[in-house]
């Protein structure tokens, strides 16, 4: 099982940039998507079923903003749009896909860099998920959640990580609550339990040539539940070619979905 995880910066955009020639290249079993930025109709149809796949998506109320999507290549038994808060639901930042006992999800966390609004709504975001999250320990089911988090998690996740403490994405608090997903919760940080090196990063400013100097930031993860964890194989992240400020996680579990 194979699953890439990206923010693609929008999905026209991306494909612009030969995502999905990449993609196609990949052969894997499931995509996750976070910030697509588009509505259904202007959604073409290789971007709505790329050649091999099907695409869902939860797209958000807003124009041009946000939205999350899954490319598969076997039919779920089940997708959900939406996690059941409407705050959240109305920016598109949730989709679920299960077959039989597995589920993944792709999600997409709120940035607070913008104002301290956003960032008192993000850590509403993580309130609401702790319980999600602990609920779904509690339910039996396997998970496998890939998205951007919009933060890094220890000091290794960062280039800058002095100069960034009292930054949205790397506060005190948001990087506790991963912790408190990781020990407390029993989630597996499952790029982190294959590749313990430093300087592994997935997004990069668009200034003071972050990207060619490797000044990143580790925001993008698959977050899974310990028994699927425990499959994980191979992790890569992409930078060959640039499809956007993000580039894509993809790790290959030792594991395949469920079908029937």
């Amino acid at each position: 099982m194979k699953i890439i995880s990206i923010n693609l910066n929008g999905i026209r955009s991306a494909f612009k940039k030969n995502f999905m020639e990449w993609m196609l290249r990949q052969d894997a079993d499931v995509v996750c998507m976070q910030e697509v930025r588009i509505q259904e109709e202007h959604l073409t149809e290789t971007m709505a079923n790329p050649p091999g796949y099907r695409g869902v998506f939860h797209l958000a109320e807003k124009k041009g903003y946000s939205g999350v999507g899954l490319y598969v290549r076997q039919e779920p038994h089940r997708v959900q749009e939406g996690i059941g808060w409407h705050l959240f639901d109305q920016e598109g930042r949730f989709l679920q896909a299960d077959w039989g006992n597995v589920s993944i999800v792709s999600l997409y966390l709120p940035s607070g860099s913008s104002s301290e609004e956003r960032q008192d709504f993000k850590y509403q975001t993580m309130g609401y998920l702790t319980r999600w999250m602990q609920e779904c320990r509690d339910c039996g089911r396997e998970f496998v959640l890939c998205g951007d988090w919009n933060i890094a998690h220890k000091e290794i996740d960062i280039k800058n990580w002095k100069g960034n403490l009292k930054n949205s994405g790397f506060l005190p608090a948001e990087r506790a609550w991963m912790t408190e997903i990781f020990d407390d919760i029993g989630f597996v940080d499952v790029f982190r339990q294959i590749n313990p090196e430093p300087e592994q990063y997935t997004w990069w400013s668009n200034r003071g040539r972050a990207w060619e100097k490797n000044v990143g930031w580790r925001l993008d993860y698959q977050i899974a539940t310990p028994e699927i964890a425990s499959f994980a194989r191979h992790e890569s992240i992409y930078r060959e070619e640039r499809f956007s400020d993000h580039a894509p996680l993809t790790i290959t579990y030792d594991y395949s979905l469920p079908v029937g």
